[in-house]
């Protein structure tokens, strides 16, 4: 990455903007090759103490300037997720080691009163201490004999993810794997130096530095930025900057096809999407009225294993394994590979009991590992393989088929949550006796949250004081909150007392228990009524997708 930014130097094309900027690939890189300067007389080599910092920004040209001048000085950048809330967030910034944090005024907020690292050195870019700081650095090129030398090994991101735990694990991803994975990308979409690529979804994320920034650096593309996914701007952005590739994820193209259609919709240079959960039916939709392709993949920060969607893959299916990778469906109790799918004439599987099992690579894996987290690797690798976590089907022709996620996960607007997490939080309040947190299915793709909530002697569910409490929760992030509650009598338990969260996914939105649900994300509770509950089968219907709590 630290010679893909090298390569810059001397191309006085545009290369990275927004609404207020305008740079050149030349100017992109002395920005970079500046703050790598900074950055190596902030965190001097010294034993024990990790070339590492934090990025708590939006994405504003900060984000992308910083991680070229994190690849120039050999240093690793953990992006810090701004939905997380208190000690969890202060936690995240201390696991991985963070020794600077960069940061904007209006991040400041979220750190107060936090347990920070001592020693954390806080960049606010949007100051003018910070603008006076980097203008002794200004005279630095990407060659600079005096930056920290880089290795195709030399680690540089640290992505969190969520395991089924609660404790976020930071993705280990080196500048070699980063690399090679801009390459893969550019040689599979056939991205050239013309196109521009706009990254809308936030670069704390995987998706929009290996899926967007990277390959842009590896074909000389020119990046636009957005600060926050916005779909009002979605189209306008994509004209002005004549963007030509986007990532996303399927939150985010529902709310696309949610906006007014317009005749010239199709108005633009787009030609592609590339991210996940679009869903079929949606992704159609998007293609018939914008003419933008949108394809799906499946893969993790991790790197364990890849899925691409070919040419011919039917409907419903991710795709097959990606070039390289030795994917196999496999019973994680017999370790026995699972037997391809069965379908009826109308397309329902047959055989889910036996056919359903973990994917896993079985070949060489690139995973790096999870920042010092031993037995996360652990569980990861194991016989020799990678275990993706996540369930899968295949048919008798390869394609495979997610079918969720082999713990207690959730994941909500394309974010991992952990139920432990939601429920260690909800427990707090005061009349409940009893918590859990479950998946069900959102309409589209992926999940939403739903908690049951058993209450004490003589204790009734009020919806206001509970909106209340979850708002008064510091670290309860912004995609934690349940969409809906069950209030049950006790928790149902299976036969080691241990929650029956199985009976409760499989109860979902039916049953007789009383269930409250916020029609619009923050909004109050309000009871599901049996008119609620036909337009929600509706709206699963649209989707081809089976209403929660019943079969399909």
């Amino acid at each position: 990455m630290a010679e893909l930014v090298r390569r810059q130097w001397g191309d006085h094309r545009t290369g990275l903007r927004d609404e207020g900027t305008t740079l050149t690939h030349h100017q992109a890189a002395a920005g970079a090759a500046a703050r790598a300067a900074l950055l190596t007389d902030l965190m001097p080599d010294r034993p024990g103490r990790e070339p590492h910092l934090g990025l708590l920004l939006d994405n504003t040209p900060e984000y992308p300037l910083w991680l070229g001048a994190a690849a120039l000085a050999g240093a690793a950048v953990a992006g810090i997720n701004p939905t997380r809330r208190g000690a969890e967030l202060a936690r995240d910034i201390r696991h991985t080691d963070c020794r600077v944090l960069v940061t904007q005024r209006a991040r400041l907020p979220l750190l107060d009163g936090l347990p920070l690292p001592p020693g954390l050195r806080i960049l606010v870019t949007d100051t003018e201490a910070y603008r006076a700081l980097l203008a002794g650095y200004a005279t630095a090129t990407p060659d600079d004999r005096f930056l920290r030398p880089a290795r195709p090994g030399s680690r540089l991101l640290l992505t969190f993810t969520s395991g089924s735990t609660g404790a976020p694990k930071a993705t280990i991803c080196s500048q070699g794997r980063l690399a090679a994975a801009g390459a893969s990308l550019v040689a599979h979409f056939r991205i050239r130096a013309d196109d521009t690529h706009y990254i809308c979804m936030p670069m704390f994320h995987g998706n929009a530095v290996i899926a967007d920034w990277a390959p842009a650096l590896a074909a000389g593309a020119g990046i636009a930025l957005r600060d926050r996914f916005s779909a009002t701007r979605f189209l306008p952005d994509v004209r002005r900057f004549g963007a030509t590739y986007f990532t996303y994820v399927g939150r985010a193209v529902q709310y696309l096809l949610a906006t007014p259609e317009h005749p010239d919709d199709r108005d633009h240079r787009l030609r592609l999407g590339f991210g996940t959960e679009a869903g079929a039916v949606d992704a159609a939709r998007f293609e018939a009225r914008f003419g933008v392709r949108l394809v799906e993949g499946y893969g993790s920060s991790e790197g364990g294993a890849a899925i691409q969607r070919v040419p011919g893959t039917p409907a419903g299916a991710v795709g097959r394994a990606a070039p390289g990778d030795d994917l196999a469906v496999v019973d994680p109790d017999t370790r026995r590979v699972c037997p391809p799918a069965r379908f009826s004439a109308a397309g329902v599987l047959l055989n889910a009991d036996e056919a359903i099992g973990e994917l896993v690579n079985r070949g060489r894996s690139p995973f790096e590992g999870y920042w010092r987290n031993p037995e996360a690797d652990a569980a990861r690798l194991r016989d020799g393989w990678y275990w993706t976590g996540d369930l899968f089907y295949r048919d008798a022709d390869g394609y495979l088929y997610f079918a969720g996620r082999a713990d207690d996960r959730l994941r909500v607007d394309s974010e991992n949550l952990a139920a432990a997490m939601i429920e260690n939080i909800l427990a707090r309040w005061e009349r409940a006796a009893g918590v859990a947190v479950y998946a069900i299915p959102d309409p589209v793709a992926g999940d939403q949250v739903m908690a049951a909530l058993a209450l004490r002697p003589g204790a009734v569910f009020d919806p206001a004081a509970f909106a209340a409490f979850l708002a008064a929760q510091g670290d309860l992030g912004t995609k934690m909150p349940p969409a809906y509650v069950r209030v049950v009598p006790e928790l149902p338990l299976t036969a080691t007392n241990k929650i029956h969260r199985v009976a409760l996914r499989r109860a979902a939105l039916t049953g007789p228990d009383p269930i409250w649900w916020r029609p619009a994300p923050g909004g109050p509770y309000a009871p599901l009524t049996s008119q609620d509950r036909e337009c929600l089968r509706r709206r699963y219907a649209e989707q081809r997708r089976p209403f929660p709590g019943e079969a399909p």
